[in-house]
């Protein structure tokens, strides 16, 4: 496994593999990486010739206030777990090696990133789609995998890709959870013990939403209000939102039918917990 710093350096590195008929796959991260994202390497290695992972904790998708500076980083760990998976390459650059200058472009996708995560993080998607579109620039061609934990994400980023024609393929990947239900996720750590304890109550608001749906439901608001009767039990953290919502573009639109994503965030003291599960509704 190599480990590259340099835009410059991994463009000629698959430059050369993509000339020997090499297909790509990309694993974008910001690293402190769990077995969530050991599950996208693996995707990724099982199904391309050669695999990149990128780790860079983008300072762009932070506003004011937020985590930067704590976001929980251990590169020597990170690193131990790609070459363990077969990553054949390891992108770490510095902050000064993507933006040596203030950035002036920024990506925006309006529309699939205004509802939910945008409402509570106005600033979060631009950057996101900024620093993916820039790592998409860099890989070049590519199948890009990413977690189906951070659903709006994977929205934002397919819309981006398919509206300018960028030659990658999105593929999500499963929820990794540990065995109470918690999604797995590198802000897990800054949860208290007791607020871990409450915090697998995010799994059994998405199954009682599910159940709802399966019952018959397809009005939103009742779906909602069976996940909202579960996170009353949630009293060390408040309720930012949950939705049942198209799974495409994540904005209400009549009664539910066809493929529906429900989707909830918590804010505990210093962590904010977020899932969603999907399933199909009657037509």
């Amino acid at each position: 496994m190599e480990i590259i710093h340099t835009i410059e350096e991994l463009r000629q590195r698959l430059d050369i593999d993509r000339g020997a008929g090499c297909r790509i796959g990309f694993v974008p991260t910001m690293g402190f990486l769990h077995a969530g994202h050991v599950s996208l390497i693996d995707a990724a290695v099982e199904a391309n010739d050669r695999t990149v992972v990128s780790i860079f904790v983008n300072p762009l998708q932070f506003a004011e206030g937020e985590d930067l500076e704590d976001y929980p980083r251990d590169l020597d760990a990170d690193l131990s777990r790609c070459a363990a998976a077969g990553a054949d390459y390891v992108f770490a650059p510095s902050v000064e090696e993507m933006y040596p200058r203030p950035v002036d472009t920024v990506v925006s996708v309006p529309g699939v990133a205004a509802p939910l995560e945008g409402e509570h993080r106005p600033t979060h998607f631009a950057g996101v789609a900024t620093v993916v579109a820039k790592l998409f620039s860099i890989v070049g061609s590519c199948r890009a995998y990413f977690g189906a934990k951070d659903w709006q994400q994977v929205a934002v980023v397919r819309r981006m890709v398919n509206d300018l024609s960028m030659p990658v393929e999105v593929v999500p990947c499963p929820i990794v959870r540990e065995s109470d239900g918690l999604a797995m996720s590198s802000r897990n750590v800054y949860l208290s013990t007791e607020e871990r304890s409450q915090a697998p109550l995010l799994r059994r608001a998405l199954d009682a939403g599910l159940a709802a749906i399966e019952a018959g439901a397809d009005d939103a608001v009742v779906v909602e209000a069976a996940m909202l009767e579960v996170l009353a039990g949630v009293t060390l953290g408040s309720v930012d939102y949950v939705a049942a919502v198209p799974a495409d573009s994540l904005t209400p639109d009549g009664p539910l039918t066809g493929e529906v994503r429900l989707l909830v965030a918590v804010k505990f003291s210093k962590a904010r917990l977020i899932d969603n599960d999907g399933c199909r509704a009657s037509t």
